[in-house]
């Protein structure tokens, strides 16, 4: 398993455990919704495809201990809510830890994606993961980037990423 996993850790209203595949329907509606991937090119268009490359690369990401995203589970209902994590993601040329999130739809703007990305941080550093982490956004995702910036994160450049323009937001340990 991989050490960058927050298996059994929790915040106020999530509980984080790894995804399995029995989550991939809950997880589904993300991709139906056109406003959750409106700003990443190169997914595959159909909804069913482009959820099941995401579980394939969370899938390959546990068993190469790069990092993974964790299902968020609202500790009241049970109900995935989104998933999170810390992902090793290579960035012009440099290996750096990445605090990866998404929410589905219907649970925007509830404050989870900043609740479990704040966790994804403190777990990084209390463990000494990494000297800094980083948030790779889209330049257009606003929604994304202030739940970087409400974390503490700051704009430290912008790149080309897998051919998209990203932001890359930082925070460094200390």
């Amino acid at each position: 398993m991989s050490k960058y996993l927050l298996e059994n850790q929790e915040t106020e209203r999530l509980a984080f455990r790894k995804l399995e595949e029995l989550d991939f329907e809950d997880w589904l509606p993300f991709y139906h919704n056109p406003k959750s991937t409106q700003f990443w090119e190169g997914q595959p268009v159909d909804a069913v495809e482009a959820c099941r490359a995401q579980f394939d690369r969370i899938f390959e990401r546990y068993e190469t201990d790069l990092g993974g995203m964790n299902a968020l589970i609202s500790k009241e209902s049970g109900a995935l809510v989104g998933i999170c994590g810390l992902l090793v993601q290579t960035v012009d040329d440099q290996e750096e830890l990445e605090i990866g999130y998404s929410v589905l739809p219907k649970f925007w703007l509830k404050g989870y994606a900043f609740e479990a990305a704040q966790k994804c941080k403190e777990f990084a550093f209390e463990n000494n993961f990494s000297e800094s982490v980083i948030s790779i956004i889209h330049v257009d995702n606003v929604p994304s980037q202030k739940v970087a910036q409400k974390n503490g994160l700051y704009l430290e450049k912008t790149t080309t990423y897998k051919n998209n323009p990203v932001h890359i937001f930082r925070v460094n340990q200390g």
